[in-house]
Order: structure tokens, then sequence, then C-alpha cells
């Protein structure tokens, strides 16, 4: 997922879909040219929090780890075979 939203909007457009209560920053880190920084935040809801990572690439653009292109490729199953 890509937005040149800030990162609150993309936040609060989840928040909103999910039907999620409010959300609480775990992490923050920025590197240290400034041009890259990393959150991750937790959003609760009735059935269980939701944990969301996402990062700010140098042109401003906000992406969701994983990318929904590297999905197939974050998994642990070739780890344990």
């Amino acid at each position: 997922m890509v937005t040149k939203n800030s990162l609150r909007g993309l936040r609060e457009k989840l928040q909103a879909t999910a039907g999620a209560m409010p959300a609480r920053l775990l992490a923050l880190h920025g590197s240290q040219d400034g041009l890259t920084c990393r959150v991750c935040i937790e959003i609760r809801r009735p059935d269980g929090p939701i944990v969301l990572f996402f990062y700010r690439h140098g042109d401003g653009t906000w992406h969701v780890f994983p990318p929904v292109d590297n999905l197939g490729r974050m998994g642990f199953e070739r780890l344990v075979a």
C-alpha cells in the first residue's frame, strides 16, 4: 500500500476501515540522513490488536510493510523446511 498522504491520514483511514479504537505508537526510528523513517503502531480492536509497520521513502511516500509484492517471500515456511 502506498500513499502520498501523511502517516496520520493513512492511520485514520485504516482505523475507520477496521472499525478500530485509538492507536498507540510502539516504535519510531529515523535514519541518520533524515530521508527514511520507520513507525510501528498498534490499533486496538474489540477482537484483538493489529500491529502495523510503516516506512517512509526519501521521496516522502509512506508504505505499509511488508510490501504486497513481497508477502510471499516474507513467510517462515522456507526457514523451517
